[in-house]
């Protein structure tokens, strides 16, 4: 499941990456979001959802929530 179908107020393991863009790989990884760690989808929004990852708040877009499978 990726967070585009993830039930906001809940939290998931993230399972894995999938992506084939080293970049966005890249900034996940600053952000704390690799596999093993902890996310909350806080709520959805049109065109993304706001995520908590470790201490931040963050609004990602929905292909980028797409990648994060949970």
């Amino acid at each position: 499941m990726t967070l585009n179908n993830a039930e906001a107020g809940r939290e998931y393991i993230v399972r894995a990456i999938q992506t084939d863009d080293e970049e966005m790989d890249a900034f996940l990884f600053s952000l704390g979001c690799f596999s093993g760690q902890p996310i909350t989808v806080i709520a959805h929004r049109r065109g993304g959802c706001v995520v908590s990852i470790k201490d931040g708040r963050y609004t990602i877009d929905d292909q980028l929530a797409g990648a994060i499978r949970v």
